[in-house]
């Protein structure tokens, strides 16, 4: 049992946010209601395309950011998870408004490697095209060791991106063929196992059959950090 108060910082899309919620319920260790994490999740989806933003045609995702940091503060949290990856892009920002820690979905795929068992060698990371532009998962995992490859810009623009669309779109199962052979090349090219770096691949990859090398669930590596923060 924990008085910690975590704040989740979503609607990025809504529906990976839910997913993180069921998640962060699904893996604490709990026997009853008052075994879980309290949590307060501040779902906004008027929050600016962070893709959009990155590529220069879309306004500041920050101030909205920051809007639902205020909101988290006001409900006394002790600590925020973002459930999106793009989102990241705009943490040093995010930090400097507030001075609860945010943790960092990256630094959790990292542990999710190690528990894993999956030392320093080649993976492959999937992403959206901003979060792959903006180098957050090449930079975070080589600094640990990994060789770290992405999806072609033909993957990218054929299965990874229509792939994130569809599950934007609530059609989940017709995100499972694209992105699911998107992982395949990766790991065809020599990957290992393949973080999945936006939290609506995981969705689209577990609604078809079950993938033959080890996948990063970036969803699943967040709610057991947050989970290891509110029992710290």
């Amino acid at each position: 049992m924990t008085n910690r108060i975590l704040g989740v910082l979503g609607g990025m899309g809504p529906l990976a946010s839910a997913e993180f919620m069921r998640q962060l319920t699904l893996l604490t260790p709990a026997e009853r209601d008052q075994d879980h994490i309290p949590a307060v999740l501040w779902s906004d989806p008027r929050v600016p395309d962070r893709t959009a933003a990155r590529q220069g045609h879309g306004p500041d995702p920050l101030p909205a950011l920051i809007r639902g940091i205020r909101g988290l503060e006001a409900a006394g949290c002790g600590a925020i998870a973002i459930p999106c990856n793009t989102a990241h892009g705009w943490i040093d920002g995010m930090r400097a408004a507030t001075r609860l820690p945010i943790l960092h979905i990256v630094d959790a795929a990292a542990e999710a490697l190690r528990r894993r068992g999956i030392g320093p060698g080649p993976i492959g990371v999937m992403g959206t095209a901003a979060t792959l532009a903006m180098n957050l998962f090449q930079d975070g995992l080589r600094a640990g060791g990994w060789e770290v490859s992405i999806p072609t810009e033909e993957e990218m623009a054929r299965l990874v991106t229509p792939g994130i669309a569809l599950v934007k779109a609530n059609r989940v199962a017709d995100s499972h063929a694209p992105l699911a052979e998107a992982a395949q090349a990766l790991a065809a090219r020599g990957a290992r196992a393949v973080v999945l770096g936006c939290t609506e691949i995981p969705l689209g990859i577990a609604a078809g059959p079950a993938q033959a090398f080890p996948v990063i669930d970036t969803i699943e590596a967040l709610a057991l950090a947050s989970i290891r923060w509110a029992r710290d």
